[in-house]
């Protein structure tokens, strides 16, 4: 009987860590290897700054790849606050958060923008990804993670980055998001009122 008890444990903890990864659908979510269509991009209204209604435009896709292409979003972002939330497909507390950052993203889009950094992962999972769970804003591909490290990243996943209007960085929050309230705090502290 002592001897079954180690595989008892092994066999509920597999089955633990295997329910972890599913999504809120059952585990329907997407067919393993094919991508839903990315969900429509957030309205922002018109009266919106240009820079971020054409940032908003490419919500719940990945634009572009690596380094440049994140210091070129972020140049074209220059003047307003920006929030960088840096994630990857096999993170679950990345997968917990998205949903906080789409609502932040609709509550808040028309003053903040809102950017994403895909780090270390595969293209593929990433799309599947930001079809299960659309974050509501543009990522960046980062394969190798060095746009996640020109930011100060590259701890762990997620990691959100908060850059005021004039390009500092003022904040940093390693982890996950354990609440829409959290993230909405540091929203306003840090990317409302610091710029």
């Amino acid at each position: 009987m002592h001897r079954l008890l180690p595989l008892t444990v092994c066999a509920a903890s597999a089955l633990a860590l295997g329910a972890c990864g599913a999504s809120e659908d059952g585990g329907a979510g997407v067919a393993p290897g094919s991508v839903k269509a990315a969900p429509p991009a957030p309205r922002l209204p018109r009266t919106a700054p240009a820079a971020l209604r054409a940032n908003a435009a490419d919500a719940n896709r990945l634009v572009g790849e690596g380094t440049s292409a994140l210091r070129a979003r972020l140049a074209k972002l220059a003047g307003h606050p920006v929030v960088v939330n840096q994630w990857a497909s096999w993170c679950g507390p990345c997968r917990a958060e998205f949903p906080y950052f789409a609502r932040a993203v609709a509550r808040h889009g028309a003053r903040v923008a809102f950017v994403g950094i895909d780090a270390l992962d595969s293209r593929g999972a990433a799309q599947q990804f930001i079809a299960e769970r659309p974050p509501g804003f543009a990522s960046v591909f980062d394969p190798d993670g060095d746009a996640t490290r020109s930011v100060g990243g590259g701890r762990g996943a997620p990691m959100t980055v908060f850059i005021a209007a004039d390009g500092r960085r003022v904040h940093t929050k390693l982890g996950g998001y354990p609440s829409a309230a959290a993230l909405e705090a540091d929203i306003r502290r840090y990317a409302l009122e610091a710029s």
